[in-house]
C-alpha cells in the first residue's frame, strides 16, 4: 500500500471538515487515514490556520539546525579538551 505524505495545508483542510460536522469514519474513509492519524493530527495541528503550521514548520526547520549545530560544536570541545590533557 502506497503512503501517502500530506502537507500542512491539506490536514488543515482535513481538520476544518471535522470541525464542520463530517462524521469521523466518513471522513476517515474519503481521505485514506487511520483514526489514529487523525487524532494526532488534531492534536499537533488543532486549532491552526494554515499560516500558524507554517511558521511552526520553520521553527522547526531552525530548531533541528541549531540542535546539530549544538552537537557538532560540542564533539568539537571534547575533541580539543582530550588533545590539550595529552602530553606531548
Amino acid at each position: 500500500m502506497k503512503r501517502h505524505r500530506y502537507t500542512e495545508e491539506q490536514i488543515i483542510g482535513i481538520l476544518k471538515e471535522a470541525e464542520a460536522g463530517v462524521p469521523l469514519a466518513d471522513l476517515v474513509r474519503k481521505h485514506g487515514i487511520s483514526s489514529a492519524s487523525f487524532y494526532a493530527w488534531r492534536k499537533k495541528y488543532g486549532g491552526m490556520e494554515v499560516s500558524d503550521a507554517k511558521k511552526l514548520r520553520a521553527l522547526e526547520d531552525e530548531n533541528r539546525r541549531l540542535k546539530k549545530l549544538v552537537a557538532d560544536l560540542s564533539l568539537d570541545n571534547q575533541m580539543l579538551k582530550e588533545l590539550s590533557q595529552k602530553k606531548w
